[in-house]
């Protein structure tokens, strides 16, 4: 089990709410997925630039506040951290409007979370940038 949890993936969930994010970090950390937790975009910049952990990826909510909203943030991470796969989750009508301007792409996921698709999605995700 030790040497399974040294060969994890690094995940960020990032959401503003607390009790949203800590459920699917606790569930994601059960999966066997080494997650850090962050409220805004301040924080995953601080995350990805301290380089404490390798971050495979990177969940979001489109609603996401701080420097940058989340589909500012994709860009970002994809011009600083190209290998950090990114993955938005919002409602429709809230994600097609911020993302209007910014993106080509709309949310992968949906919220409220289902924990259980979250997983999947990124074990295929990741799976995809191996090969």
């Amino acid at each position: 089990m030790a040497d399974e949890f040294a060969n994890a993936k690094c995940l960020i969930v990032a959401d503003a709410d607390v009790l949203i994010r800590n459920a699917l970090a606790e569930y994601l950390r059960h999966c066997g997925y080494k997650v850090f937790e962050a409220a805004t975009s301040d924080e995953v910049i601080i995350a990805l630039e301290e380089g404490a952990m390798k971050i495979d990826a990177l969940l979001a909510d489109a609603e996401l506040s701080g420097r940058f909203n989340a589909f500012e943030l994709r860009i970002w991470v994809r011009d600083h951290y190209p290998d950090v796969e990114v993955v938005l989750a919002g409602s429709v009508d809230s994600a097609a409007k911020a993302a209007g301007q910014l993106c080509d792409e709309g949310p992968h996921l949906q919220r409220p979370y289902d924990p259980e698709s979250v997983a999947a999605h990124i074990k295929r995700l990741l799976a995809a940038t191996r090969r």
